[in-house]
């Protein structure tokens, strides 16, 4: 690497932070101005769990969600001053190409790549654990319509097939449940009852006023009961699918729940989806940012680096529109989540090869 290589290396990687670092504690004074009073309120909440399992989770997530507009400041502001200061005029009269001249920056993009990989994947859904975790107990007021799944059903193997009325996620109870066990397209046996009881315990589930009909080719017997303790292949947790829960999970657990999800005849996994994708598709655009950075700051222009930092967050709030846009219409029933989560990095990709091949002239 040479001498040109490591300076602007260095100084991607130095203002990035510094970036990074001026907008986390914004954040955090803002988060504790909106909730010092529910911090004074609670009687029971302690100092050390207020900064360890609030805050710093609060860090991670929001450290994770800057890193793009960190990223593409930082570019503009470290480039500009490059070309203010006509230390690019010197790199230019030495031929230096503007496709060599980003050697550097991609090396600098691919270090932050990687990290925002390994945070979007595994750090980030832990943490959100931790800290949802402290919101709820803290924070929200719990009503009894979110712990509440009605009218849900679900397909566990092939021939299997399961239907609750309602269920309690917080007593882990519930009523009017019925299971059915299909041949082909016809019914073997079905068991029925008013009530349901999930044991942690044991792993079982406890079902009162139960009758089960088993369907034979000449006859069928019938059989009822008080109370039955059985096993079924799922459990409470397996009843929510929001997509609130999906932020939560690292990506190799995401991706075994859809594939189970998918199996049991879950009809709308596509919030799911959203959030498995753009854990990939966003620390991929620090690409595209810092090309499009790189473009706009690379020219001296009138006006210096205020009229480069005025275009860039132009640029990024139009950018975190369509992320957000994207989001929402992924999560459609019907849509395309890949292709649609995809469409703010392809759009911008393409603004990106536009200012490159510019910049090239």
């Amino acid at each position: 690497m040479k001498i040109i290589d490591s300076y602007i290396l260095k100084r991607y990687l130095v203002t990035f932070i510094f970036t990074l670092l001026i907008l986390i504690p914004i954040a955090i004074a803002i988060n504790i101005a909106e909730k010092i009073d529910k911090f004074l309120a609670s009687d029971t909440i302690t100092l050390f769990e207020i900064i360890n399992d609030y805050y710093l989770n609060f860090i991670i997530y929001y450290a994770n969600t800057f890193m793009p507009l960190a990223l593409f400041v930082a570019v503009i502001v470290f480039t500009s001053k490059l070309s203010n200061n006509t230390e690019i005029v010197a790199i230019n009269n030495a031929r230096v190409s503007f496709t060599r001249f980003l050697y550097p920056y991609f090396i600098g993009a691919t270090l932050v790549t990687i990290l925002a990989l390994v945070m979007n994947h595994f750090v980030v859904p832990n943490s959100s654990k931790v800290r949802r975790k402290f919101e709820k107990t803290y924070f929200e007021i719990s009503k009894y319509g979110d712990n509440m799944v009605k009218d849900f059903s679900l397909q566990l193997t092939d021939s299997t097939y399961i239907f609750i009325q309602s269920f309690d996620l917080k007593r882990n109870t519930g009523y009017n449940f019925s299971t059915e066990v299909y041949d082909g397209n016809k019914i073997k046996s079905k068991l029925t009852a008013n009530y349901i009881s999930w044991n942690e315990k044991d792993s079982t589930f406890k079902l009162s006023n139960y009758k089960i009909r088993r369907i034979y080719k000449k006859r069928d017997s019938i059989f009822s009961g008080i109370n039955i303790d059985t096993v079924f292949a799922f459990t409470p947790k397996d009843l929510v699918y929001r997509a609130a829960l999906a932020q939560e999970m690292p990506s190799d657990e995401l991706i075994t729940f859809i594939n189970l999800s998918k199996k049991r005849g879950v009809k709308n996994l596509n919030a799911h989806l959203v959030e498995l994708y753009k854990r990939t598709s966003l620390p991929i655009s620090s690409y595209i940012l810092t090309i499009i950075a790189v473009a706009l700051a690379f020219k001296k222009r009138r006006g210096g680096t205020g009229v480069n930092l005025a275009l860039g967050f132009g640029l990024m709030f139009i950018y975190i529109f369509f992320l957000k846009v994207s989001e929402v219409l992924g999560a459609v029933a019907g849509a395309n989540s890949l292709l649609t989560v995809w469409v703010p990095n392809f759009v911008f990709g393409t603004l990106a090869l536009y200012l490159f091949y510019n910049a090239r002239k």
